[in-house]
C-alpha cells in the first residue's frame, strides 16, 4: 500500500473526471438535441461547450458540497446518495438556466431521462471504482492507545469503517512509553484516544519522526487551538484566541441572512405547515404546536416551537423522557414528520422573533444544560452563539450522539464560523433528511439513564434562567 500511497490523490482524481465526464456527456447529448433548438436563435459549438462547461461547473460545487466525489472517505451508499443529490441540484439549476435562455418554461422530461441514465452511471461508477480503490489501498491495521477513559463505544464506531480501519490491537498508556514504541512499529497507524496531553505529545512526536499515521482524538482545548490566529509580534511564535463568540460583523451578516431565508421558507413551506396541523388535529383533536423551554445566547431562556409528534401529555410528570427507536408516545403522524425533520419547521417563528438562527448549535432543554453542565463545564460554551435549527452536530453527528461529542462538533463550528460555512451546512442539511442515522432514537437504556438523572437533577435553574 505504501508504494501507491503517493498517487492516492491523483487516483482519486481520475476516478473524479471519469464520473463529471460521463454525466457532461449526457447532459451534452440532451442539451444538443432537445433543449438547444428551443433557443430563438440556437448556439453554435463555443456556445454548446460554455453550457456543458457550466453544468460541469455545478456539479463540481454541488459534489463539493455534499461530498460526491469523496472515494475512500464515504461508504459506496454514501457515495451514490451524494452523487445523486448533486446531480439533481445540478439538473434543477442548468433547468433555470434553460428557462432564462429560452425565455419558457420548457417541458423537464429530457431532464427527467438524463437523471435517471445519471443513475445508472453513477451507481455502476461508485461500485466500481470503490472496488478498484480498496484493492489499491486496503484498511489500515492500526494500534489504538487509551487511557483510563472506557473505549468500548470508540471501537464500535471504528469496526463500522473497516472498510478504512482495522485494529490489529490495543494498548493502555500503563504498559509505558517504551513498550507502546515498541508496538507502533507493528502497524500502518496509530488511533490516539483522550490520554494525557504530556503522554499524547510523546506519541505525537515519536510518530512524527518515523512517518507514521496517526488519528487523535481532539480534547475541547485542541479545537480552540485549531481556530487560533498567527502573531509575530516577536521572534517567538504566538496563538491568539479570541474566545468572544462571532464578530459584531459576523452577527450582523448572520442575523440578516437569518431574517431573508426565513422570510422566504415561511411562504415557500407555508403548503407543509397547512397540511401538517390539519394532519395532527385531525388524529386525536389534541394542539397542533408544542412549546418547550430551550437555552439559547448566553444561556437565555425561551420557548421553542413544534409541531407535536406525540401523543396528549407525554411528559405528565414535567420531565423529560428522550424519544426511543420505537417510542410508543410518538403518533403515527408523528412518525412521519419527525423522519422527515417536519416537525421542527414552526422553529422559523423563533428564528424571525432572533430566539435562534438558521444555523448554529442545537438549543438545549434547560434541565439538559444543567446535567451537561455539570458532567462537563465547558458544555456552556455552546451557548456563546444563538442556538439554531440545524448545526454542525446535527449534519456530521446523529440524534443520539453524547453530550461531549456533540459539543465537540458544535465547538468546531463556533470557532471556525464563517457565512460560507453556513451556506455549507444548509445544503448538507438536505443530505441528512432521508439518513436513518441521523434521527435514530436512543435505546431504551439510554432513554432509561438520561430520565433517571434529570429528575434528580432539575432546580430552580429554570426560575433563574428566565429572570
Amino acid at each position: 500500500m505504501k508504494n501507491y500511497e503517493q498517487y492516492k490523490r491523483i487516483v482519486k482524481f481520475i476516478f473524479g473526471i471519469i464520473v463529471l465526464f460521463l454525466e457532461m456527456s449526457a447532459f451534452w447529448y440532451v442539451w444538443l438535441n432537445f433543449y438547444n433548438q428551443m433557443m430563438e436563435k440556437p448556439y453554435n459549438r463555443t456556445g454548446h461547450w460554455l453550457m456543458i462547461a457550466v453544468y460541469g461547473i455545478l456539479l463540481v460545487i454541488f459534489n463539493i458540497l455534499y461530498g460526491g466525489l469523496k472515494i475512500g472517505y464515504l461508504r459506496t451508499g454514501s457515495i451514490i446518495y451524494s452523487q445523486i443529490l448533486a446531480s439533481i441540484c445540478a439538473n434543477v439549476m442548468i433547468y433555470l438556466q434553460i428557462t432564462l435562455l429560452t425565455k419558457h418554461f420548457q417541458t423537464i422530461v429530457p431532464l427527467i431521462v438524463i437523471t435517471g441514465v445519471e443513475f445508472l452511471i453513477i451507481c455502476i461508477w461508485s461500485f466500481l471504482s470503490v472496488k478498484a480503490y480498496r484493492y489499491l489501498y486496503p484498511p489500515r491495521k492500526v494500534l489504538l492507545i487509551y487511557g483510563e477513559r472506557p473505549i468500548i463505544s470508540l471501537m464500535g464506531k471504528i469496526h463500522t469503517r473497516n472498510d478504512r480501519f482495522i485494529i490489529g490491537a490495543t494498548v493502555p498508556i500503563s504498559v509505558g512509553l517504551d513498550e507502546i514504541k515498541k508496538k507502533i512499529g507493528e502497524y500502518e497507524g496509530v488511533v490516539i484516544c483522550d490520554i494525557p496531553a504530556n503522554m499524547r505529545n510523546l506519541i505525537l512526536k515519536y510518530c512524527y519522526g518515523k512517518s507514521i499515521r496517526t488519528y487523535t482524538i481532539p480534547k475541547i482545548s485542541d479545537i480552540l487551538l485549531r481556530s487560533a490566529e498567527s502573531l509575530h509580534l516577536f521572534d517567538t511564535p504566538l496563538l491568539l484566541s479570541r474566545n468572544t463568540g462571532l464578530s459584531f460583523e459576523q452577527r450582523f451578516v448572520k442575523r440578516t441572512m437569518d431574517i431573508m431565508l426565513s422570510l422566504a421558507a415561511l411562504i415557500i413551506l407555508s403548503p407543509i405547515f397547512i397540511i401538517t396541523a390539519i394532519s395532527i388535529k385531525l388524529y386525536d383533536g389534541g394542539p397542533v404546536f408544542y412549546f418547550q423551554d430551550r437555552c439559547t445566547l448566553n444561556s437565555r431562556v425561551f420557548s421553542i416551537y413544534k409541531f407535536r409528534s406525540m401523543i396528549v401529555d407525554a411528559e405528565k410528570a414535567g420531565h423529560s423522557i428522550p424519544a426511543t427507536d420505537k417510542d410508543p408516545r410518538i403518533t403515527p403522524i408523528g412518525r412521519i414528520i419527525r423522519a422527515t425533520r417536519i416537525d421542527e419547521l414552526p422553529q422559523i417563528l423563533n428564528i424571525l422573533k432572533g430566539d435562534m438562527s438558521i444555523v448554529g448549535p442545537r438549543p438545549e432543554r434547560i434541565e439538559h444544560v444543567e446535567l451537561y453542565t455539570k458532567q462537563i463545564p465547558e458544555f456552556e460554551y455552546r451557548m456563546k452563539v444563538r442556538g439554531g435549527l440545524t448545526g454542525y452536530a446535527q449534519v456530521y453527528g446523529k440524534y443520539n450522539t453524547t453530550a461531549y461529542d456533540k459539543l465537540k462538533l458544535d465547538l468546531m463550528y463556533i470557532q471556525n464560523y464563517s457565512l460560507l460555512l453556513d451556506i455549507e451546512i444548509i445544503f448538507k442539511t438536505v443530505k441528512i433528511l432521508f439518513v436513518k442515522e441521523s434521527t435514530e432514537g436512543f435505546s431504551e437504556c439510554e432513554s432509561k439513564s438520561i430520565h433517571e438523572t434529570a429528575c434528580g437533577e432539575i432546580s430552580t435553574y429554570v426560575e433563574s434562567s428566565k429572570k
